[in-house]
């Protein structure tokens, strides 16, 4: 179960890469930036593909996104200039939270 969690935490990282390198694509007409988020998105659902065989999809797929969105707002706010206020905090709190309470029932 250990290297399946790894696991999704690369596809997690592939997919939080190419998602923070989509300005830098510039609307898919930049060819090197385009092929590398293209490539992070389909690493990820490579790996994401791979887990699903030994952790539920429910689990695994809330995981991805739950920990991806939240780790893409932080790298907006912080390197790519996006504003980050106590909304968006609340908001990510609350993801995190959710995460979180379903790996515990996904425990049982």
């Amino acid at each position: 179960m250990y290297a399946a969690f790894g696991i999704l935490m690369a596809a997690i990282a592939a997919e939080v890469a190419a998602s923070a390198a989509l300005p830098r694509a510039q609307g898919f007409r930049d060819p090197l930036w385009t092929a590398f988020v293209i490539g992070g998105y389909a690493v990820s659902i490579w790996l994401l593909a791979v887990v699903v065989r030994q952790m539920p999809v429910s689990t695994a797929y809330a995981i991805w996104a739950g920990l991806g969105t939240a780790a893409v707002a932080v790298i907006g706010a912080l390197w790519l200039g996006e504003s980050l206020n106590a909304v968006k905090v609340a908001a990510l709190t609350m993801i995190i939270a959710g995460v979180v309470v379903l790996n515990l029932q996904g425990a049982h």
